[in-house]
């Protein structure tokens, strides 16, 4: 990595995803984060439920940013056993040894599928540029040392990542930052654009119009605490997505906890009687509400965006 001034989208595409880039590496993301996946088999089981109820001929199911086929994997074990799936892992790094061979491992998603295509913390690592207003009320670039993450403002923001801070994400004060969403935009609408018929969900730490974080949410991830972003390839670099200027006509929004619960995952705890007919039991119940509490808490994984666009008839 060498050190040279770069704005943030370029830093952040060679530090994840270049040469030794973060998102190569063999542990892969669960080596330094925890999402949903990783915290319960009931999202999984959920997402499971999600494609059944497309009521589909031999659906297909597209893991977007597959990670190492965590979801996946769990869909598969989740599904009947019957069940006719063409599985789709689509991801960067090379397919981990061991998995199921009923996973497809690919760089790109497939075109002109029927089914669901699933993007779970995907669209916050799709590099952008951040802007920051400078202190005569200007929005320019923001470049960063990729040595250290020090940074400087650069030109100012102009064209079509212009128009989409005054749509999406207007600035109107000194020292206001924001990350430029438009390369998120245009890389959901290409995926929703590889399904034929079926739904396509992202799910992501989001936040809408009326809500945006006034300077920004860049941060960095290693081993699972948060750090200073340095753009060097010892970190994960992300960013909170903008869902609703990603979301296309006719898309829902909505949160994970409402998202979870429609299909049907409860937090609430089963009922003491079970304690005595069946203690084996009432630990399992136990435990599976206590993971779906996670999925569905306040402050935390609960609060995801959920994005669902339908495609076709």
């Amino acid at each position: 990595m060498t050190d040279e001034w770069r704005g943030w989208r370029e830093a952040t595409e060679a530090a994840l995803y270049g040469a030794g880039g973060f998102y190569l590496r063999p542990e892969g993301p669960a080596g330094h984060f925890r999402t949903s996946v990783h915290a319960s088999p009931l999202f999984a089981s959920a997402v499971a439920r999600l494609l059944t109820g497309l009521s589909l001929p031999e659906p297909a199911l597209v893991d977007l940013g597959a990670g190492r086929g965590e979801l996946l994997t769990g869909v598969l074990a989740a599904l009947p056993a019957s069940f006719p799936v063409r599985a789709y892992a689509v991801e960067r790094a090379a397919r981990p040894a061991g998995l199921d061979e009923r996973i497809a491992w690919c760089a790109e998603p497939p075109a002109g599928v029927r089914g669901l295509l699933f993007a779970n913390e995907w669209l916050d690592n799709v590099p952008v540029d951040v802007a920051e207003v400078d202190e005569a009320g200007t929005a320019r670039y923001v470049q960063v040392r990729t040595s250290d993450g020090a940074e400087h403002l650069a030109e100012p923001v102009t064209g079509a990542d212009a128009a989409w801070l005054d749509r999406w994400w207007p600035l109107r004060g000194p020292g206001l930052r924001a990350e430029i969403g438009r390369p998120r935009d245009e890389a959901w609408a290409a995926a929703v654009g590889t399904l034929d018929v079926g739904l396509a969900v992202a799910v992501d730490y989001s936040h809408t119009r009326d809500s945006r974080p006034p300077f920004g949410t860049l941060t960095g991830f290693r081993g699972g605490r948060e750090v200073r972003p340095v753009p060097d390839g010892g970190c994960d670099i992300t960013a909170h997505v903008a869902l609703d200027a990603c979301a296309l006509p006719g898309a829902e929004l909505l949160t994970q906890r409402d998202a979870l619960r429609r299909l049907g995952v409860s937090g609430a705890r089963p009922p003491l009687t079970l304690a005595s007919s069946d203690p084996a039991a009432y630990v399992r119940a136990l435990s599976a509400a206590g993971e779906a509490a996670e999925l569905l808490g306040r402050g935390g994984l609960g609060d995801f965006g959920w994005l669902l666009q339908r495609v076709g008839a």
